[in-house]
């Protein structure tokens, strides 16, 4: 038995767990007409009601002891006074300063000076191409954390961005992704951002290079490149090789994790895509969460909260997988982002103590937009045989007015919620006229647990709010499992490995050292493409 599985509060919360399977969702609201007041928090704007949890109030005291008796209050101190929680690389873990404004760093505030400048002197027309004409385009060179973050929130706030310049992402390795948008660009007025902490990041560095060759093929001069290539890189060296002027180089901290990193330099494309002021209202957001989370006691602690509900679901009520269901098309992408921040962060199976866990660590988080989603898979969370928790994410607000739109989004999201919770009774089909062949088809079981959260408008300041509260969630997971949530040697296995084949797969000779699968696949890819 493992020191988490051995504590009181954890062999309580399995006893409780066992009593709470009883009841359905039906009966819990049923029995307590306040469950709303009691099972919802607010926060400068935020609304999180978790009263369609399969929990109750004394499920959120055994929980709340959990952390306790698992150190949170001292792990999350020991986090903002900066020591090196991230034990296995020597780290500590620092992006809440990226956003503390006028607390932040000497160095942070330095660099986001630098990223001000610089996104000044493109809005305003004086940073131009290599034959003197304005830059229009601005494509991001990045992969994982150096993408999808930055992606995301580009995506989530189209509403604010720059009228005269278009953001564009690259980074998956195949050339259709690179392909695709060169050709719809002219190299005399776009401006490449590199991003990679290191620059030797294989589909960055690939991508970079052919981007490279694309608008020398077009310049025909070598110092063309210093005029439409910057690098968010602290890799100044390699940079200057490639060719981007040293002052064009915008480094950040060891301790700025991939995931955690768009609050730094890699939040360029953010800045450009909606001005730096922008920029420093998702910062503000950011750092408003952040000060909730250090200073506000467990039980109105949202972050702490949205972890234990987590823990819960996953532990003692066996949920294998999470949904996020953004009823918003501007965060669309969202899913996308939390499945790095929290599958990279806490996907792992071997404690701080280097001894292989025996519970159920981070769940496979998945989603997309709310109502496609209700179109394709909702049927499976209505009537299939798999417990599967969700976050429903709403905004009171539209960042695009259309009329008739909004309302019937919020009443999807809502009505989608409910069916979810309290699903509909044979009793219920018959009552609705339903022929008696057909009840057994009409009939939902429910008692699928669900949160949600309701941002009251789509602005930089509550998407930054947005992304810190799930940030601090993953920690606070970390901290009760017993993680270090903050490396990722598996993914570095998979570099390493690729970095291995690379040769072989151009026609250098196989290794003797690989299994046979991996061979055979390489003799056959060798035959077709050559």
């Amino acid at each position: 038995m493992s020191r988490l599985t051995a504590t009181p509060a954890w062999q309580a919360l399995a006893r409780h767990a066992g009593e709470m399977r009883q009841h359905h969702l039906r009966d819990l609201f049923a029995a307590d007409q306040q469950r709303f007041a009691e099972l919802s928090l607010q926060h400068n704007g935020l609304l999180l009601d978790f009263s369609k949890q399969r929990l109750s109030t004394a499920t959120l005291a055994l929980l709340r002891e959990l952390a306790e008796q698992t150190n949170w209050r001292q792990w999350r101190e020991r986090m903002r006074n900066g020591e090196a929680i991230n034990h296995t690389e020597q780290r500590a873990v620092g992006h809440h300063w990226l956003r503390a404004g006028v607390n932040a760093p000497e160095d942070v505030r330095a660099s986001l000076s630098r990223l001000a400048a610089f996104c000044e002197s493109v809005h305003s027309g004086e940073w131009r191409g290599y034959t003197g004409e304005r830059i229009s385009d601005v494509v991001h060179l990045g992969i994982g954390g150096s993408d999808l973050g930055p992606r995301m929130a580009v995506q989530a706030l189209a509403a604010s961005q720059h009228p005269d310049l278009r953001v564009h992402f690259v980074a998956n390795l195949d050339g259709a992704d690179l392909a695709s948008q060169l050709s719809r660009l002219d190299p005399r007025r776009t401006l490449f951002i590199v991003a990679s902490k290191t620059f030797t990041t294989l589909e960055t560095t690939v991508n970079a290079s052919t981007a490279r060759a694309w608008l020398l093929h077009a310049a025909g001069n070598e110092a063309a490149v210093a005029r439409h290539f910057v690098a968010a890189s602290s890799n100044q060296a390699a940079a200057a090789a490639f060719g981007i002027a040293p002052e064009n180089v915008f480094p950040f901290a060891e301790w700025v994790g991939g995931r955690f990193s768009l609050w730094s330099s890699i939040g360029l494309p953010v800045a450009l895509a909606i001005g730096f002021r922008n920029f420093e209202q998702l910062l503000a957001g950011a750092h408003d969460l952040d000060e909730h989370f250090f200073t506000a006691p467990a039980a109105s602690n949202l972050p702490l909260t949205l972890a234990l509900i987590g823990i819960w679901n996953r532990n003692f009520l066996g949920a294998h997988s999470h949904a996020i269901f953004p009823y918003s098309h501007s965060l669309r992408l969202l899913p996308s982002h939390l499945q790095q921040l929290e599958m990279e962060s806490n996907g792992k199976r071997v404690d701080r103590d280097r001894f292989a866990v025996d519970y159920q660590t981070n769940p496979i988080v998945w989603g997309v937009a709310g109502t496609n989603g209700q179109h394709s898979f909702f049927q499976l969370l209505h009537q299939g045989s798999e417990l599967v928790a969700s976050d429903f994410i709403a905004v009171a607000r539209p960042d695009f007015p259309l009329p008739g739109h909004h309302s019937g989004l919020l009443a999807s999201c809502l009505a989608q919620a409910a069916a979810l919770a309290f699903g509909q009774t044979a009793e219920e089909a018959r009552a609705a006229g339903i022929d008696e062949s057909l009840v057994a088809y009409r009939s939902f079981p429910g008692n699928q647990p669900s949160s949600t959260l309701i941002l009251p408008a789509l602005t930089p300041f509550s998407l930054g709010q947005l992304i810190a509260l799930y940030e601090h969630k993953v920690f606070c997971q970390g901290v009760l499992w017993h993680l270090n949530s903050f490396d990722q040697w598996g993914v570095e296995l998979g570099k390493q490995l690729a970095g291995r084949l690379l040769p072989v797969i151009r026609g250098e000779g196989v290794a003797p050292e690989l299994d046979a699968s991996t061979r055979g696949l390489i003799d056959y890819l060798r035959k077709v493409r050559y």
